[in-house]
């Protein structure tokens, strides 16, 4: 099928945007309408096209409850990713991010809710470094890898899925240096790293997954430093053509860990 992917313009000296206040982003968006293929079937792995469906059951029974999801999704996180890849440490960071649709009424009403509506990377390969040198703590590891595990919570169809485009089409001229800016609520202090925003190119190979189940788990890369494994992956919420009006709005959980080949 065809969808539009909400890109960035090479407009900008240096994009900026908000985790909350999207009123506040500096990002030329630069829409285009690609070919997306659903992938489901497909046999997609984390090395070569840089993503995989995962068959994935939580014991989790309410994903808003920040607690559980510490105590039972984090470890469960630690394995899924220890047994896909071979890592022999993985650090799970953060408790989750739980996301709405618009339509859904609920975007926006926790810390980072919003869809992520233009084509990005989360981190660039300076940040990723950064952060897993931290993580590392000076244990000698021989990989690092950064992976987001990402679960739709709502029933399918999803009416703003997740797009991600095949590792091996992009090319480091696509990548636009960006700030990502956390304000969190309250008015404690903002923070922020650099990240990639997405220019289009017609070589772009870009992948769904249809019908999604709470049960099931998209697992997709945003650093490696093995540089002959696909390196990361630029994704994006997008508006699924032709989804039924009664359809329930998206509800999705992103969880992010990091995964150490020690020595």
């Amino acid at each position: 099928m065809e969808a539009v992917i909400a890109y960035s313009g090479r407009g900008l000296a240096r994009p900026r945007y908000y985790a909350n206040a999207h009123d506040r982003d500096e990002v030329e968006i630069a829409p285009l309408a690609m070919p997306i293929r659903d992938a489901r079937g497909r046999g997609t792995s984390l090395d070569v096209e840089g993503f995989e469906l995962v068959r994935d059951r939580s014991a989790v029974t309410d994903f808003a409850d920040a607690a559980q999801v510490k105590a039972i999704h984090v470890p469960e996180i630690a394995t899924l990713i220890k047994d896909l890849t071979g890592a022999t440490r993985v650090e799970v960071t953060g408790a989750g991010l739980l996301r709405f649709s618009e339509r859904s009424g609920r975007a926006g009403s926790l810390d980072n809710s919003m869809p992520a509506r233009f084509a990005h990377i989360d981190v660039s390969p300076a940040t990723a470094l950064s952060m897993t040198q931290r993580l590392a703590a000076g244990r000698p590891h021989a990989r690092v890898a950064q992976y987001n595990v990402w679960r739709a919570l709502s029933a399918p169809p999803q009416d703003v899925p997740l797009a991600l485009c095949d590792a091996r089409s992009l090319s480091p001229a696509d990548c636009i240096a960006a700030d990502a800016i956390f304000d969190p609520p309250g008015g404690a202090p903002e923070w922020s790293f650099e990240s990639y925003v997405i220019a289009a190119n017609p070589a772009h190979r870009w992948n769904w997954f249809s019908n999604l189940t709470a049960d099931e788990a998209i697992v997709f890369k945003t650093f490696d430093s093995d540089l002959r494994r696909a390196t990361h992956v630029p994704h994006v919420a997008f508006d699924l053509p032709g989804c039924p009006a009664d359809a329930p709005p998206r509800v999705s959980i992103e969880m992010r860990a990091t995964a150490f080949w020690e020595v």
